[in-house]
């Protein structure tokens, strides 16, 4: 079964993100905490973009797509702003975060750390990123 949200880039319709999350995620065998966990890693990616690739313009848009299969959730965010490579992304030493009280900089960790796969690809013109979560049998 497929869903889809074009999410317009203002942080403010991240609640409209997290609902949207919350009706599909909650008729999969994901406890309680991994739906929140999920809701949370696809969060981070969809605030990084509208903030940092989109500068929260809000006549720009994500599509955020979702896809529950046999054994496995597939979460698609496609945009055209600025590109970053998640699967590249270079985590900083928590603790050097820590000693330069540096605000940001570990919700990328908390998305490799909850997702099972990611997959990133990009046209020059479109953005993807693929989130991959399994799932036990009911």
């Amino acid at each position: 079964m497929k869903h889809e949200l074009k999410l317009y880039c203002e942080t403010s319709r991240l609640s409209d993100l997290r609902n949207f999350l919350n009706k599909i995620l909650r008729d999969t065998s994901l406890s309680d905490i991994e739906q929140h966990q999920v809701t949370l890693a696809v969060d981070e990616v969809c605030a990084n973009l509208i903030i940092h690739s989109h500068g929260c313009n809000s006549e720009e848009y994500i599509l955020v797509g979702v896809e529950i299969g046999t054994g496995e959730l597939k979460i698609e965010i496609m945009d055209s702003g600025d590109g970053f490579n998640i699967t590249e992304y270079k985590e900083p030493k928590i603790l050097q975060v820590k000693k330069e009280k540096r605000k940001g900089g570990l919700g990328i960790i908390l998305v490799k750390k909850i997702m099972d796969k990611i997959e990133f690809e990009t046209s020059g013109i479109q953005n993807t990123c693929r989130l991959f979560k399994n799932l036990k049998s009911k």
